[in-house]
């Protein structure tokens, strides 16, 4: 199975909770704009957290509800009592939810009002629609079982679609956020597109890739095996050649949850155990990783920056 989405790269470390305070937060009502929001706060948001209601957790440790947010499904839909997703943009700026007073997808910052994302975007139709948040909060693109793909530029308020046939899904955007990679198993091709949809490269393979580096012509391939990722594999795709497969060499125990470019260009991956989530830089050349950083990991009903909504 392919891994779906952007991973989050940015989550800073949770720090311990202190008692819920009440935060600031738009009515559900209020009028929505599509003008580029201004950040006022420094802050991040570490995470969010599912209860009776969402509510986010700073890197500080602040708490802040967000009871606008759908938890589950209500009554009358046809998904009704399904969990509702719950996003956050990988910068840890932007948070997005189905609001309680129509069921539409919307999106905030710590400092904004809603906006809405996209009209067609309903509570109602989340097993036929599925939403991937760039990492800057500033794109979401928007997958379907139809199957069909388009994509919103919250800066300006535009639906944008592909300038040829989409079918495939998203694997996810560049470090720059510039270009998306998609793959299609039933066509077995892949195509960059750029931030207008625009076809950049196409390339017929049936190598599975799980993310796209900065020079927008290079992807990286997760090798399965045994039920688990533990080798990978650069992708040319202009060329369609890979490189031989290497062993990530992790502690013993540990196998690759995610993987990902930098902005640098160094392979990131993600390991996670029941007790943390562990990120490695790793060389494409010896498998060689090392460990950046690790943070508790959060519960299965929690949400970390950069998660996709599936």
């Amino acid at each position: 199975m392919p891994l779906i989405g952007p991973p989050s790269m940015t989550a800073p470390a949770p720090t311990a909770e202190p008692p819920v305070t009440a935060g600031t937060s738009a009515t559900a009502g209020s009028a929505v704009t599509h003008a580029t929001a201004t950040h006022v706060t420094a802050r991040k948001i570490a995470y969010a957290k599912r209860a009776r209601r969402w509510q986010l957790v700073l890197d500080d440790g602040e708490v802040r509800d967000v009871p606008e947010a759908l938890v589950k499904a209500p009554a009358d839909a046809a998904n009704a009592g399904d969990p509702v997703p719950f996003q956050l943009s990988g910068d840890g700026r932007h948070f997005f939810y189905y609001r309680r007073s129509d069921g539409r997808f919307v999106e905030r910052t710590l400092d904004s009002a809603e906006r809405v994302v996209d009209s067609s975007l309903t509570v109602g139709g989340l097993n036929e629609q599925w939403t991937t948040v760039s990492a800057d909060g500033a794109y979401v693109v928007i997958e379907t079982s139809g199957p069909g793909i388009w994509m919103v530029d919250l800066r300006t308020g535009k639906e944008l679609r592909p300038t040829d046939e989409a079918d495939g899904y998203l694997v996810g955007f560049s470090p720059d956020q510039q270009r998306l990679l998609l793959a299609s198993y039933a066509r077995d091709q892949v195509t960059v597109y750029d931030r207008r949809l625009r076809t950049w490269t196409r390339l017929k393979t049936r190598v599975t890739p799980h993310a796209l580096a900065g020079d927008y012509v290079t992807a990286v391939v997760l090798v399965y095996r045994k039920g688990r990722y533990r080798e990978l594999q650069l992708l040319d795709l202009r060329t369609g050649r890979t490189t031989a497969p290497v062993t990530v060499r992790l502690p013993h125990g540990r196998y690759v949850k995610d993987v990902d470019f930098d902005g640098a260009g160094h392979l990131i991956v993600r390991s996670d155990t029941p007790a943390e989530i562990t990120y490695y830089q790793v060389s494409a050349v010896t498998g060689e990783a090392k460990r950046l950083r690790t943070i508790g990991r959060p519960r299965k009903d929690r949400v970390l920056p950069g998660d996709n909504g599936r």
